[in-house]
């Protein structure tokens, strides 16, 4: 299923290699992120060759490049080798670097690009307030150098800047917050929406793990009900009625001959997800055969009523209510008697399963897990279940079910 890849090999999971490396969270930045040489030496040597470009541009109004500008552009560019490791560190870095080279009055250039990358992977990596904070000085060291420090800096012979290049720094702050937010906004959408595809695929995995647990436990709990009581029945019987201990046997065949295709039918499920099953899922149309195995079990059970045309996820759902309950009845009731009764009108199935009992274990009227098992499958249905003693003794199940509402196994 999407979104439960296991680790392969030392990998991520599938879903967390998606996206830009940037937008890989902290945990994954601080464990395993490459270093971005690639990216590194192309910003450094544009910077490199872009202020030497601006210094040709420039000649006369700013100072010359020297080395000492030279060692400031390749240590602004040479940090952001850092960026995802340690991304406080280089926006203050390149800042730093920047302020120095636009106070020893070199040419305006390139050297603003490393302070725009720096900040964009801080703010994507959700270090806002560091990254508005390095921008927010770098801003207010231009303004210091250019309106009021440029007489006692190079170059000489300096005049002030006008204030509508303050406005063109400030658009260009402006804009580098706004594409990092952007960016912030968009790697956390994307982080919510791979964490409700996590959540989405595991509430699918454990519906269907409840599901063939309850289909598992409801063919296993009635077909071995019914070899349990006819393997009594054919060692009480085997030296005195050989003919009816062989009559046992065979019902222990044919039971477990079932119990063993219906369990085969859940696998094949598992093996190939999706496809269509081999056998059409068991309805209220098999009940004459599942009151025939209760007989064999030495149940009688009388049916009234008559089971209208049903989806098949709550045909499947009522037959297997009325299996449960019958297999209950062979297990824990006294009594040798049952009576289903099947009532619809307009708008639900009702399902009445009475015993007269008494209880034979502390489990009367069934086990956890099958009484648990009934409930889930009416309430998939938007049904509701009912189980308890009755007030003249014995025990009763009714289940009410719409039929106008399919079950999710049916929107699979």
């Amino acid at each position: 299923m999407d979104g439960e890849q296991g680790v392969r090999g030392g990998d991520s999971p599938r879903w967390r290699r998606h996206g830009p490396p940037w937008w890989r969270s902290a945990g994954d930045a601080g464990r395993g992120a490459r270093w971005p040489w690639p990216s590194t030496l192309l910003v450094t040597l544009f910077v490199l060759g872009g202020s030497n470009y601006a210094a040709h541009q420039q000649i006369g109004e700013r100072a010359a490049l020297d080395p000492f500008a030279r060692a400031l552009l390749v240590v602004a560019s040479g940090v952001l080798l850092w960026r995802h490791r340690r991304p406080v560190l280089v926006v203050f870095a390149t800042t730093a670097a920047a302020m120095l080279y636009l106070g020893a009055g070199y040419p305006y250039g390139p050297v603003f690009l490393t302070v725009a990358l720096a900040c964009f992977g801080a703010v994507v990596a959700g270090h806002r307030k560091a990254a508005w904070t390095a921008l927010g000085m770098l801003w207010a060291g231009h303004v210091l150098v250019a309106h009021w420090l440029y007489q006692w800096l190079p170059p000489s012979g300096d005049s002030a800047a006008g204030w509508g290049q303050e406005g063109v720094i400030a658009a260009w702050v402006v804009a580098i917050v706004a594409v990092s937010e952007l960016a912030r906004t968009r790697r956390e959408q994307w982080a919510r929406e791979r964490a409700e595809r996590a959540r989405a695929a595991r509430r699918r995995a454990d519906e269907e793990r409840l599901r063939i647990a309850r289909e598992l436990h409801d063919v296993l709990a009635h077909s071995i009900s019914v070899i349990n009581v006819q393997a009594g029945v054919g060692l009480a019987l085997l030296d005195a009625d050989p003919e009816q201990a062989r009559a046992a046997l065979t019902t222990i065949k044919a039971a477990s001959k079932e119990a063993l295709g219906e369990v085969r039918q859940v696998l094949d499920t598992l093996r190939t997800p999706g496809d269509a099953p081999r056998a059409p899922a068991p309805g209220l149309d098999r009940l004459p055969e599942l009151v025939s195995q209760a007989a064999g079990a030495g149940l009688t059970v009388e049916v009234e009523g008559a089971a209208p045309d049903l989806p098949p996820g709550a045909d499947l759902a009522a037959f297997r209510i009325v299996q449960e309950a019958l297999t209950n009845v062979v297990r824990h009731s006294g009594s040798r008697q049952a009576r289903v009764r099947l009532d619809h009108d307009g708008g639900a199935l009702r399902l009445r399963i009475d015993d007269d009992g008494p209880a034979t274990g502390a489990d009367a009227g069934g086990s956890g897990n099958g009484l648990a098992g009934m409930r889930e499958r009416a309430a998939a249905l938007g049904g509701t279940i009912e189980a308890g003693p009755r007030p003249g003794g014995g025990f009763r199940v009714l289940a009410v079910l719409p039929l106008g509402v399919k079950a999710k196994e049916d929107d699979r």
